[in-house]
């Protein structure tokens, strides 16, 4: 256990909140307590359980400008954003408050007479989430909500950076009916997390594995998870391409480029990763995307800012390795510096006082190729690379090639390239004339390869995460009847021709 201080990036003198961590011990206790919990929560009628999510949705509908602000103070999205942020937990909410009315099995007709078939959804048990510090209110409700809904206890480890966030989170789902017992928040450093997992797992605790974050802990955690049976929802990080064809709308997609590459400091995992132009229209594209970054507002969260400060002081330490990434054959665009933002590295135009907090330069990188750290290396920051393609084919070969296939995008006016690139590119979710960023609560989310293990989170798809199938067969037949031997069999005449 140890003391942790969580403090406002844009002015890094305001103590947010002070928390202690927990010991891996107390990790597999809060397991302990769900998984004793989880029988008398599924025994609740899922319709009841529906009511109760949407009293947490009308909670946070009601408390939404409060943990917005909070979002704001706490992790540095722009209000506006963070508005937005606690708004997908409303819908969340509301999309899912009906599911305790359908959470629908079939009946399945039986090959034999006086039997019927029958499916079922039942809870996986106890779910493990951990999520990250970017989205600190949205897509933790992606995990808790359905979970809760299906009949699963949750133990939710949020972000040690958004402490206050999770707490505040976790009072509205209480407020709203969750029992204690039936919603463990615990705050604990990583190693911390992953002893306290592996003992639960060990214990026979924890079900399913709930994981948002960086691919290297993804594959930590689904090898856990591989260890004991186990099918974990990984969703993890981006390197997400938007190609730009020459018939595109190029103001259209600076727009998309410029929200997508730099909202919420780039600090999302659907952010922009490399800017993909047509050699017909590059040029210009670069210089319209580099006047629309120089003149953005950057700077204090609660300003009308493009973009404000970095998550904590770790996420702008981790943005300022990347840029070493960049090499003598790279040209770099975008501000009056790189790096962190001060008096001493001026941005022009900052809004409010860089020196109060951390906060950092956009950065475009012009002539990533293939080989190049910055192709195929998720940095996670106000970082885009920039780049050049001649045909279609090229550009898919670049948009996958680097093996992460999270979001990708595609700018064009062409229905044949739509298709070509929807059916060519990996990526899991496509936008077409729309940035990389942005997802809405009942449609599918999540990547593949480098990017997640094919899980998907949001909308009914996420039902498949936090329920078991179960198959009844029922025989009134009042004797043993044998599958694929004991069949009805109608005759029919095999050798009949019409007459000619």
């Amino acid at each position: 256990m140890s003391s942790l201080e969580s403090r406002n990036p844009a002015d890094l003198s305001d103590l947010v909140t002070t928390v202690t961590t927990a010991s891996s011990a107390e990790v597999c206790a809060a397991a302990a307590s769900a998984h004793a919990a989880q029988p008398g929560w599924a025994e609740v009628p899922a319709p009841a359980r529906g009511r109760v999510i949407a009293q947490v949705g009308r909670l946070v509908e009601a408390n939404k400008d409060a943990l917005a602000a909070l979002v704001t103070r706490e992790v540095g999205k722009p209000y506006r954003e963070a508005l937005g942020e606690v708004q997908e937990v409303i819908d969340t909410c509301d999309f899912f408050l009906g599911e305790g009315r359908r959470l629908y099995g079939q009946t399945v007709p039986s090959e034999m007479a006086d039997k019927q078939l029958f499916t079922y959804r039942e809870p996986v048990g106890t779910a493990f989430i951990i999520t990250a510090a970017n989205f600190p209110a949205a897509v933790p409700s992606w995990y808790l909500v359905p979970a809760l809904l299906c009949g699963n206890c949750v133990v939710w480890k949020p972000s040690e950076t958004a402490p206050a966030v999770s707490a505040a989170l976790t009072d509205l789902f209480r407020a709203g009916g969750v029992p204690e017992h039936v919603l463990q928040t615990v705050v604990a450093e990583g190693q911390q997390t992953y002893d306290g997992l592996e003992a639960a797992l060990g214990k026979g605790l924890v079900q399913k594995i709930g994981f948002t974050g960086s691919t290297d802990v993804g594959r930590r955690i689904g090898e856990l998870a591989g260890r004991h049976l186990q099918s974990a929802c990984l969703e993890l990080g981006g390197k997400n391409p938007m190609v730009v064809m020459p018939d595109a709308d190029l103001d259209l997609a600076v727009e998309g480029a410029l929200f997508g590459g730099f909202g919420t400091a780039g600090q999302r995992c659907t952010s922009l990763g490399t800017l993909w132009a047509h050699e017909d229209v590059a040029d210009e594209l670069l210089s319209r995307y580099v006047a629309a970054i120089e003149q953005a507002a950057i700077g204090d969260p609660v300003q009308d800012v493009l973009y404000g400060p970095m998550i904590s002081p770790a996420y702008l330490d981790r943005h300022e390795k990347n840029l070493g990434l960049v090499t003598d054959r790279h040209r770099v665009h975008g501000s009056s510096g790189t790096g962190r933002i001060t008096t001493a590295n001026p941005r022009a135009g900052f809004v409010g006082d860089p020196d109060a907090g951390v906060f950092a330069h956009p950065t475009i990188v012009e002539g990533v190729r293939p080989g190049d750290a910055l192709y195929d290396t998720e940095t996670f920051g106000p970082l885009v690379g920039f780049g050049r393609f001649s045909s279609l084919d090229e550009a898919l070969e670049l948009a996958n090639g680097h093996g992460y296939g999270l979001s990708a995008s595609i700018y064009t006016t062409s229905p044949e390239s739509v298709w070509r690139f929807r059916a060519g590119v990996g990526a899991g979710m496509v936008s077409v004339n729309n940035s990389t960023s942005g997802a809405e609560a009942h449609l599918p989310f999540g990547g593949n390869g480098r990017s997640g293990n094919g899980s998907r989170q949001s909308g009914l798809w996420v039902l498949d995460q936090f329920t078991r199938w179960q198959a009844v067969n029922w025989d009134w037949s009042g004797r043993l009847q044998k599958a694929q031997m004991d069949v009805a069999d109608l005759p029919y005449d095999a050798a009949f021709r019409l007459a000619t």
